[in-house]
């Protein structure tokens, strides 16, 4: 079972997160009836009854130290098999070893790829590449994803090799975010929609809420959102919006709707007749 408490997964966000391991669940039940014990004993056989507490505090505590321990060598055995993956499939594609496609970009040279770790990260590219369901497999050795600029598309086949997310520009992130809802790269979207999320303040929030309507992330543009409402005449007021407003008439009216759903209108009272 996926323990809460003890799992070397419990510190990561994974929902729901409320299952328990036998060892934890016997431990924290012997905690409480200890307690209980303490409370109910009084002074009438208080000797016994806080022998018998202890007993069951100190099998408990055995059963909890165990459980963790055993958790530390699972999450550092995960972190050296996680390590082990990353460098050697990130060697195996810095170093072009029997590399098997070219990666084309919008601008700049192409990159090389194995079609195997495209087709294992995204359903996308295995129907791209493999040609099932009604796609056709690509002409010759190469693809092309004209909407990523050159470092983009290192990004992103960085991420797909490594599973980590090395760029730090803004611009680099909206344009990775959307390339994880293209190609649905699910893990990717997430990464990109957290560090984004992070970051949405009244001077990128109109490019972010554009993004994440483009790539339908639905968490991105309810923090966005909620930045517009915070910061209403700063946003609605400077140069940015009028442009924003010409390419995203539907996106203008949710933040008409939004400002008049926070706005609090006094309420009315009535004037007792004379």
């Amino acid at each position: 079972m996926d323990c809460c408490v003890c799992s070397p997964m419990a510190s990561m966000y994974r929902p729901p997160r409320n299952t328990i391991c036998a060892s934890c669940y016997e431990g924290a039940k012997a905690i409480i009836a200890f307690f209980n014990d303490e409370e109910q004993g009084g002074d009438a056989d208080q000797g016994s009854v806080k022998s018998h507490g202890l007993t069951k505090l100190n099998n408990a505590t055995k059963g909890l130290r165990e459980a963790w321990e055993e958790a530390r060598c699972r999450e550092e055995e995960a972190k050296q098999r996680v390590s082990f993956l990353q460098q050697g499939f990130a060697a195996a594609w810095k170093d072009g070893l029997h590399t098997d496609i070219a990666v084309s970009p919008g601008t700049g040279p192409p990159i090389q790829a194995h079609k195997a770790i495209l087709a294992a990260r995204s359903e996308v590219f295995r129907h791209i590449l493999v040609g099932g369901d009604g796609c056709k497999a690509p002409a010759g050795d190469s693809i092309s994803l004209p909407e990523l600029a050159h470092d983009e598309l290192s990004h992103l086949l960085g991420f797909l090799y490594t599973g980590a997310l090395t760029c730090t520009e803004e611009r680099h992130l909206h344009a990775l975010l959307v390339a994880g809802d293209k190609y649905d790269v699910a893990f990717l979207r997430r990464a990109c929609e957290a560090r984004l999320a992070a970051r949405v303040e009244a001077r990128n929030v109109l490019r972010t809420l554009e993004v994440a309507e483009l790539s339908s992330s639905l968490a991105l543009k309810e923090r966005a959102m909620g930045t517009v409402v915070e910061h209403a005449e700063q946003v609605v007021f400077s140069p940015e919006y009028e442009e924003f407003a010409v390419r995203n008439a539907s996106l203008c009216v949710q933040i008409t709707r939004a400002l008049l759903a926070a706005k609090s209108f006094p309420a009315k009272t009535t004037q007792p007749a004379t």
